[in-house]
């Protein structure tokens, strides 16, 4: 299930483009991290989330030429945080969407430029928490 422990649903953690992500699962784990998650949950993972003492990774495929690094944060209402930001400027990368692992996700950028990905379960998850 996707929401194992508490943090999963309202924490924040740093989230790492890999190109290789089983050599990198193996370097996070000699580094006393552990997988905790993975999606697809079948087969092999395009993204997985490691943990070590309360602390939260996530590392997922793809290029990391354009955001090697982005901050995913938790919130109650992605859409109403989105405008709420770009009330201070922030560009929306990708508007609010619903993904099949059961989160709302939306895109937007830091005043420097940082990837932020905001995240929320959907209606179906939060309900399946309870």
């Amino acid at each position: 299930m996707l929401w194992d422990t508490p943090s999963m649903s309202t924490g924040a953690f740093p989230i790492i483009s890999v190109q290789d992500l089983r050599a990198s699962r193996v370097f996070y784990e000699r580094l006393g991290f552990s997988q905790t998650y993975q999606f697809p949950p079948d087969g092999g993972p395009g993204f997985v989330t490691m943990e070590r003492e309360g602390s939260s990774i996530g590392l997922g495929t793809g290029s990391s030429d354009e955001d090697p690094f982005g901050l995913w944060v938790y919130v109650e209402d992605v859409d109403s945080t989105l405008v709420n930001l770009q009330t201070l400027g922030a560009p929306v990368i990708a508007g609010p969407e619903d993904q099949p692992w059961g989160e709302r996700v939306a895109r937007t950028r830091d005043p420097n430029g940082n990837l932020v990905i905001l995240g929320a379960p959907t209606t179906g998850e939060a309900d399946s928490r309870r």
